[in-house]
């Protein structure tokens, strides 16, 4: 997730909306709960890495099977268009968490959200496991999703609450943006790297990759389990804030920022769901870790983007997001269409970069024009739209590869998704003046 511009930043504050500031001092007391209750609790501070650990172990998950669509396309003899239905049941699941239950937080506290989505995560990893065929394939996903859905808002959210707690000197401080952009991005990046490197040497690979982020996911969970609370869930004044509540006039600038989180997620789940695919059919390399680099390097380059223009304020970001998202898919249907991988890894790498700036400033502004109180809910909802468009525009261009062919569909998902940024852009740039 990205960081927040200096104007977001009063929304990060050290405090609950209902109880005030709560001392660093005193984290036991806002953080009862189940499971180490009766134990010492690990310090704001070290909870602050627990929690991006968490984050990006999570979001690993949820992108490792790009390298391995290819696989469980043999196992289980489905085509490119189940790929992406299966790809886009994580966003239903992931929609369902972030509607349902993303809002939680602000009134259940952070941490027992975060431990309730690593334990969705670790039961989608054993169903894919137990239950190795399509239709475990697809219940898995859609656990994954709702395991997503509540970790994302809420994650984001308790970093920053954990930082603030632990620094309170430090009201304006860009690190737990910047960690979250790592935890977030980052993890994003490394799933289909781990898993690629799994599949390419470990036996039974779809097994093992399962296998080893459950594992982390646990380690995890365990340490979430013994960190503080930052939200006085026990308050006997239980008032409960609205889930989506916008300050005056920010709806168009939500509106806007959500567009272009929509463009910037189609694009990363074009490379999520049919990259792999796309480079045994069209460049002919079946190798699980070249597909796993490919992920690696869309999502790498999103992270990079973002923290290399970590300070920058927004007009630069939209500037070279703007520029770097059309470039990069007009590469990629070039790559295509005289196939090359190192072409195709430009091209990934720079929409990905350009989707990452775009998500940078859109999660900012949307930060920006949120409710303190409702916070987490609005970016639920922010959340969802984003995931809605890493799923429905790749199904769509799954379909229109079967009636006008590969390289027509990939220019006109190019087009429609460049002009859908302009608009977006446009919007908010007006708002911004």
């Amino acid at each position: 997730m990205p960081a927040l511009s200096p104007a977001d930043k009063r929304d990060v504050s050290p405090q609950h909306p209902r109880t005030g500031p709560v001392s660093a001092a005193a984290p036991a007391a806002a953080g009862g709960g189940a499971g180490f209750s009766g134990r010492a609790r690990a310090s704001q501070g070290t909870a602050f890495w627990f929690a991006a650990g968490a984050f990006a172990a999570q979001m690993g998950f949820g992108t490792a099977p790009t390298p391995l669509w290819p696989l469980y396309q043999a196992r289980d003899g489905f085509g490119p268009t189940t790929v992406t239905v299966a790809f886009a049941l994580l966003v239903v699941g992931a929609s369902a968490g972030f509607l349902g239950l993303g809002h939680l937080s602000d009134v259940h506290g952070r941490r027992r959200v975060i431990a309730s989505a690593l334990s969705v995560a670790i039961a989608s990893a054993v169903v894919l496991i137990v239950w190795p065929s399509l239709p475990g394939l697809l219940v898995g996903r859609v656990l994954t999703g709702v395991g997503i859905g509540l970790m994302a808002s809420t994650a984001t959210t308790y970093i920053a609450d954990l930082y603030g707690r632990s620094h309170p000197d430090r009201p304006a401080s860009g690190v737990p943006g910047i960690v979250t952009t790592a935890a977030n991005l980052g993890g994003l990046a490394l799933g289909p790297l781990i898993a690629g490197i799994i599949a390419q040497w470990a036996p039974a690979p779809l097994v093992a990759t399962q296998a080893a982020f459950c594992a982390v996911m646990a380690v995890f969970l365990v340490l979430v389990l013994r960190s503080p609370e930052t939200v006085d869930s026990g308050s006997a004044v239980r008032e409960r804030p609205a889930r989506f509540a916008l300050r005056p006039a920010g709806a168009s600038m939500f509106a806007g920022a959500s567009g272009m989180a929509f463009v910037a997620f189609a694009a990363l789940g074009l490379f999520s769901s049919l990259g792999a695919v796309m480079i045994r059919g069209r460049l002919g390399i079946a190798s699980p870790l070249v597909g796993g680099v490919a992920g690696f390097v869309s999502f790498g380059s999103a992270a990079v983007g973002q923290l290399t223009m970590g300070g920058a304020a927004v007009r630069r970001l939209l500037a070279a997001g703007i520029i770097l998202f059309p470039v990069g898919l007009a590469l990629v249907a070039v790559s295509l269409s005289h196939p090359a991988l190192w072409l195709y890894l430009i091209a990934s790498a720079a929409a990905g970069a350009g989707s990452g700036l775009l998500f940078k400033a859109s999660v900012g502004q949307v930060a920006g024009v949120a409710v303190p109180e409702s916070r987490a809910g609005v970016l639920a909802v922010f959340f969802v739209i984003a995931y809605v468009g890493m799923g429905v525009p790749v199904i769509l261009f799954s379909l229109a590869t079967q009636w006008v062919g590969i390289e027509p569909a990939i220019i006109g998902f190019a087009v429609l998704l460049s002009a859908g940024a302009a608009v977006s852009v446009a919007t908010v740039r007006r708002r911004l003046s």
